[in-house]
């Protein structure tokens, strides 16, 4: 009958619009899947009879399908909003029943579950609180607590040294002139040239690579000029001072006008040694000479029996004359030895003192001393002898009298490291480190470069390790005060980190200090005589930490810190969420931490047109669907995820409307066909 093929045609219509209407209805729902109406025609048929010549019997809905295609992704301003890009499911717990969707619009509740709209709770892989993710599929929570303190128990750096910077610390011998005949007073007749009577002597100098050079030092030169002689030596630095003294116990005024001449300058009329230093430290004209009284003071009226010491540091001679007026004045000029003067002590008894006096016809000149230190391995010879041969005397004189007799000298090192003068090492560079308690330390590392000797290997640095302007070595003795904490860095000859000759850096004795130096109550250090070694113990069970340096290089260019990385933290707020595409879900905290929560859980299946729609864009699997496959973002044939971001409704507007006036149509013409077929039943019926 036409009447009842119409009728599936009004009913297959009409379903095509709910269709339709519903795809237009949630046009904005976010995570949406478009359906599509599938239609099947109808014929009727019999066991013995399926004629080849029928009209049909209408049309039926086949299926009602969803369209699982991409819908676009909007950016949004929520970081827990999640987009999946590709194929996948979000896993949902749905008070006990799970279910899918493909919206991600979530939210972290009062309990800290990560859940969506309607409450359901997002499902994924927890982790543990060192960041390791397991495989067990569960709801995933946020844990709002503060974030606890962890100690430092490995810093990491990543640092080129630059091999051809300077080594700074100068090591050598230091050598004095001869003290028997070293500024000692040297007399000669009134009106002849003053002269120190210091002899000429003939060196060989040797630096550390065998090259010679001979040096001679003519008779009566000045300790100014013998130390200019010798500073143009390379590897030597020599330095000069002359000193004389007037004593006391030999100055005699008894005119009560005595005129002493110093380097040419008159000082007339001074009763006592007090009176004559002040005049000559207040003179014009006597330049680059001080003078000092030296000995204990006089106390209770007793006389004064301090000597005036008179020194010029560039080391020329000092020259000395009387100048009258009358018979029985006089003045006693004596040496002043090496380092003798010290705070309220007398000075030795002179030695070679010379007097003058007036009718005496005589002047006296002091010559300087001269110190000499050697470096880089070079030596000084007595080359008297030699020079002798080729100079016949007196123009050299023996070793025994020279200006230089012992050629073996005192070691010395000079510039030796010292953290608070930044001259004495190369580079130096800070960062932080934490407690046990989560206080913040500094921790300075100073890099000293260190010369080739005999003993010690080519390119060779040593690291020295302060914490808040601290020594960390272990102490000498048990619980003693620390030490300094020094480490051999050595590297190869293409730069590279030599761990073999390098020292392991293992921080061994900090105990953590508060702002006033005492202890803080964090956890304390354990020396490695009581056990303290490397690795570090997990968990660890004292403030002793690591300093990694095996990517250390030693390259020809510029000191850089490339990484510097500590694991240690202090305690933190949560103040974020992050979520990474493959799915991890990171809080960052207050402290500039970041912790691994888990694993968004996505699911797919062998069937997505069998899952079933059960409301608030969510689907429950089914026998035609097939189980769910789970797992992690990005693995398999899983999607990726987005943040911020929402997957929309992959319905087209302008085919919907579209399909909706053909939808429109198909109704009105299968309401024609009952028309019709209604107006052919009422003629047949007329017929009578």
């Amino acid at each position: 009958m036409p009447f009842n093929v119409a009728l599936t045609g009004l009913r297959a219509a009409n379903t095509d619009l709910e269709v339709t209407g519903n795809n237009i209805a949630n046009a904005s729902t976010t995570g949406f899947k478009q359906s599509r109406a599938e239609f099947g025609d109808i014929y009727s048929s019999s066991f013995l009879s399926t004629g080849s010549a029928r009209a049909g019997d209408g049309v039926r809905v086949q299926s009602i399908s969803q369209q699982f295609s991409q819908g676009a992704i909007s950016i949004t301003e929520n970081g827990l909003d999640l987009a999946i890009d590709g194929e996948g499911f979000f896993v949902l717990n749905d008070g006990g029943a799970q279910t899918f969707s493909r919206a991600g619009v979530t939210r972290v509740d009062k309990d800290g579950y990560v859940v969506n709209n309607t409450g359901a709770r997002l499902q994924g892989f927890p982790a543990d609180e060192d960041g390791a993710v397991g495989g067990v599929l569960s709801d995933l929570r946020v844990d709002e607590s503060a974030l606890a303190p962890k100690r430092t128990t490995e810093v990491q750096a990543v640092i080129n040294l630059d091999a051809s910077d300077d080594i700074l610390v100068e090591r050598g011998n230091a050598i004095a002139t001869n003290t028997a005949i070293i500024g000692t007073p040297n007399a000669g007749p009134a009106g002849s040239p003053a002269v120190n009577g210091y002899p000429g002597q003939a060196l060989m100098i040797t630096q550390a690579d065998g090259t010679t050079q001979p040096l001679f030092i003519a008779p009566n030169t000045s300790a100014d000029a013998i130390s200019s002689q010798l500073s143009g030596v390379r590897n030597i630095d020599s330095t000069a001072i002359a000193q004389a003294r007037l004593t006391s116990a030999g100055y005699n005024n008894a005119s009560g006008n005595m005129g002493i001449l110093i380097d040419g300058v008159a000082f007339n009329g001074y009763s006592d040694l007090t009176q004559l230093g002040n005049a000559i430290n207040a003179s014009p004209t006597l330049v680059g000479v001080s003078a000092v009284l030296v000995g204990p003071a006089p106390t209770g009226g007793n006389p004064d029996t301090r000597d005036l010491v008179l020194t010029k540091d560039r080391g020329s001679d000092l020259n000395f004359a009387i100048n009258g007026p009358a018979n029985g004045d006089s003045f006693e000029i004596a040496e002043v030895p090496a380092d003798s003067i010290q705070n309220n002590q007398a000075l030795p008894a002179p030695v070679t003192p010379r007097t003058l006096q007036v009718g005496g016809n005589e002047v006296a000149t002091v010559g300087g001393r001269v110190q000499l230190n050697l470096s880089g391995g070079v030596t000084i010879v007595d080359n008297t002898a030699a020079y002798n041969t080729a100079n016949p005397p007196p123009a050299a004189q023996s070793t025994n009298n020279g200006l230089v007799s012992d050629f073996t000298g005192a070691p010395f090192v000079n510039n030796v490291f010292d953290p608070s003068e930044e001259r004495t090492y190369n580079y130096a560079t800070s960062s932080t480190v934490y407690d046990s308690l989560g206080n913040s330390h500094v921790l300075t590392k100073f890099f000293v470069k260190e010369a080739q000797t005999e003993t010690s290997p080519d390119n060779l640095w040593t690291m020295y390790v302060q914490i808040d302007n601290a020594d960390v070595g272990d102490p000498l003795v048990a619980g003693g005060a620390a030490t300094r904490a020094a480490y051999s860095l050595v590297f190869n000859e293409d730069g590279s980190f030599n761990e073999v000759e390098s020292d392991e850096v293992l921080i061994s004795n900090w105990t953590p200090l508060d702002a006033e130096g005492a202890p803080n109550g964090a956890v304390g250090p354990i020396n490695v005589i009581n056990g303290g070694v490397l690795p570090i113990p997990t968990p660890p069970n004292s403030s002793n930490f690591q300093i990694d340096v095996a990517e250390f290089t030693q390259y020809g260019s510029d000191f850089s810190v490339n990484d510097l990385q500590q694991n240690g933290s202090t305690t933190g707020r949560l103040v974020g969420l992050d979520v990474a595409q493959s799915g991890e879900i990171f809080a960052r905290y207050t402290n500039g931490e970041s912790r691994v929560l888990g694993i968004v859980a996505l699911a797919s299946f062998n069937d997505t047109q069998g899952l079933a729609p059960v409301g608030d864009t969510a689907w429950v699997e089914t026998f035609k669907s097939g189980n769910p496959v789970i797992g992690a973002p990005g693995t398999a044939q899983l999607g990726g995820i987005r943040a911020s971001a929402l997957e929309e409704s992959n319905v087209d507007l302008s085919q919907e409307l579209v399909g909706l006036i053909l939808a429109q149509r198909n109704y009105q013409a299968n309401a024609k066909t009952i028309e019709t077929a209604n107006a052919i039943t009422q003629t047949i019926i007329n017929l009578r």
